[in-house]
């Protein structure tokens, strides 16, 4: 068995050849699981559009559900069966498989045909590989740390091991690059139809890169050892939690440690962006570099952290992280308002609605795949206007009445979407525009597109907008572009009978008379103030992520230690991390105010803040080699 250090190196804090070669190997691998695992969120949207798009809509929200879930919640199975094979077999090969699995799997997402041409196949094997993507984080992580933690020297744990934890931004911040730099090279259009793929196609040269450097790597000293003493474990699982001595560890590292890091780390990382985007309506390409930016600046104090935590101990900076994201999150969010979209902060601190429903009319809308059709009045007024960014009251109303929404002097009327049946799609349209008119003259920052009206419809439309005071006369006198028949059908400006036996008509382009937008005005967007707030809340997940692998690998002992640590780590991200966008947008859709979904994080953070505290143990002393 080799000898991964001398006396000499502990003392000088230089690392050796060997040591280097652990970290960059497993590091870089962990990169490209990161990677792979990220793009299927990157990128839903034109994974939806290709593989689920064709069905209807109950079946297209069952996959995406699917599809959801499989990222998130399989992580912790791909835990025990990844765990418990490190544990018997060996750190080395069980995450050299999963690497495998992980890079396969992506890289045939990017081959796999459309459900327009294999039909119901395509959303079944996507699922399938979505899975594998999911179970072979669930061992990945893990392994990793604890094949990089058995290599470190004592009193190096954490410095070591915040290697690893630059990974997950690091492949986030990848894949975003990589999806960027694709986008900028084909343009939009090309690659919604088909570009997409392409960041999936070229992990396939990380695999092969990660996969040599795997191969060449010596299984960990710990692990040898512990074979050599006769020392492992027969039956991992049941040795790690159905023990209560190891089952009560593995509860403190979840409640105590990793459920407040998760919430911590995706609200500064997902939830950032996801409020950037639909939130504050930041233009997404813009949302992306800021989010970007904030990585490439806070990623190196995950390796501070971790090297501080081998001085001062791994509680004291988690602890501290937590507090500090408890409480600063509300102040924070709110100053990315007002960097982000400074006129829907005004507006939301002048006018808020008033929705007015009938008792059990309004839902908790829970929604983690943004698929969800909410058909009650109260929810369709609801929904609306928490998408809009629009905060509002509900106040009880009248049992067996529709709700309905006031906004300064003017109140509009919502509807259920059950009882309007075939006219749901006309009475939604009118809906909207009502509210989007009383939004818009109270202030809020929408944009109104461009609306082309053939000749047939002009009088009507008019007469449907009197808030434009359009005068039909001087817009037929304007200039008009001729459409065949066949075109007004393509365009959807006349249905096939409307269209029945014209051969061709005039279109006219009436701006500002389109649909509305909710929009963050480009000029006045403050980079700097949000890559600042972003570059905060990176730090916040540096010192709660940092030193969170070598704390784990202490509180278990080696026969146990890549099953044990890795099943409280992954619920407590895939599952208390993983729901949280959508939690907290459902808490705020609830509410009627966007910053409530925060609670969600504080409170997880406040819960693991109390328990660690009186608790959890500080392990940064401990002799792992000793066990």
């Amino acid at each position: 068995m080799a000898n991964v250090t001398t006396t000499a190196d502990v003392k000088s804090g230089s690392m050796t050849r060997e040591e280097k070669k652990v970290i960059f190997a497993s590091s870089l691998g962990t990169v490209f699981e990161w990677y792979d695992f990220y793009l299927y969120g990157s990128l839903a949207t034109f994974i939806g559009a290709a593989f689920f798009s064709q069905y209807p809509e109950t079946t297209r929200n069952i996959f995406a559900l699917l599809a959801f879930a499989a990222g998130f919640l399989v992580r912790p199975f791909g835990a025990l069966v990844f765990g418990r094979l490190g544990d018997l077999v060996g750190r080395k090969y069980t995450f050299l498989v999963t690497i495998l699995i992980m890079g396969l799997s992506t890289f045939l997402v990017g081959l796999l045909p459309g459900a327009a041409s294999i039909g119901i196949a395509a959303p079944i094997i996507l699922l399938l590989l979505r899975m594998l993507q999911g179970l072979a984080l669930g061992g990945e992580y893990g392994g990793a740390a604890t094949y990089v933690a058995e290599h470190a020297p004592h009193g190096r744990r954490g410095f070591f091991t915040s290697w690893i934890q630059t990974t997950a931004t690091l492949g986030l911040f990848l894949s975003l690059v990589v999806i960027l730099l694709v986008q900028a090279i084909l343009g939009r259009e090309a690659f919604a139809a088909w570009g997409w793929r392409i960041p999936f196609l070229v992990s396939v040269v990380l695999l092969g890169v990660s996969v040599w450097i795997r191969l060449k790597m010596n299984e960990s000293p710990a692990f040898l050892r512990m074979k050599e003493e006769g020392k492992g474990s027969k039956a991992p699982l049941s040795e790690a939690f159905g023990q209560w001595k190891n089952a009560k560890i593995a509860l403190l590292a979840l409640f105590g440690a990793v459920v407040g890091q998760a919430v911590v780390w995706y609200s500064g990382q997902f939830y950032a962006l996801f409020f950037l985007q639909n939130i504050l309506k930041v233009e997404a390409q813009s949302a992306n570099i800021m989010v970007a930016a904030s990585l490439l600046l806070g990623t190196g104090f995950f390796v501070f952290f971790g090297w501080l935590s081998d001085k001062i101990g791994r509680k004291p900076i988690i602890m501290a992280g937590l507090l500090l994201a408890i409480i600063t999150y509300f102040p924070l969010f709110k100053a990315m308002t007002w960097a982000g979209n400074p006129a829907l902060a005004q507006a939301q601190e002048t006018v808020r609605a008033t929705v007015t429903a009938a008792p059990g009319d309004c839902k908790f809308q829970f929604n983690p795949t943004g698929t969800a059709k909410f058909t009650t009045s109260c929810d369709i007024a609801t929904s609306f206007l928490t998408r809009n960014s629009v905060p509002y009251d509900v106040v009880a109303g009248p049992a067996g009445s529709p709700a309905t929404v006031k906004i300064g002097e003017s109140t509009v009327t919502s509807y259920d979407a059950t009882q309007a049946g075939a006219g749901a799609k006309a009475a939604d349209t009118a809906f909207q525009k009502q509210v989007n008119v009383a939004l818009q003259a109270a202030g809020y920052p929408l944009a109104r597109g461009a609306s082309n009206v053939p000749e047939a419809k002009l009088d009507a439309f008019v007469a449907a907008n009197p808030e434009l005071q359009l005068d039909a006369a001087a817009i037929r006198a304007g200039n008009a572009t001729t459409v065949s028949g066949a075109d007004l059908v393509t365009q959807k400006l006349l249905t096939a009978e409307e269209a029945a036996g014209v051969t061709e008509m005039a279109v006219y382009s009436i701006p500002n008379s389109g649909n509305f937008t909710m929009v963050a005005d480009p000029e006045a967007v403050n980079w700097a103030m949000l890559i600042a707030i972003l570059t905060v809340l990176v730090i916040y997940v540096t010192m709660v992520y940092g030193p969170i692998a070598a704390l784990l690998v202490e509180l278990f002992p080696t026969r146990i230690r890549y099953t044990g640590m890795s099943l409280p780590y992954h619920i407590g991200n895939g599952w208390f991390g993983g729901l949280l966008p959508a939690t907290a947008f459902a808490m705020s859709a609830a509410k009627g105010d966007i910053y409530y979904g925060l609670w969600y994080p504080i409170v997880f953070a406040a819960i693991t803040l109390v328990i660690g505290l009186l608790f959890l143990p500080e392990t940064k002393d401990r002799d792992i080699h000793a066990e």
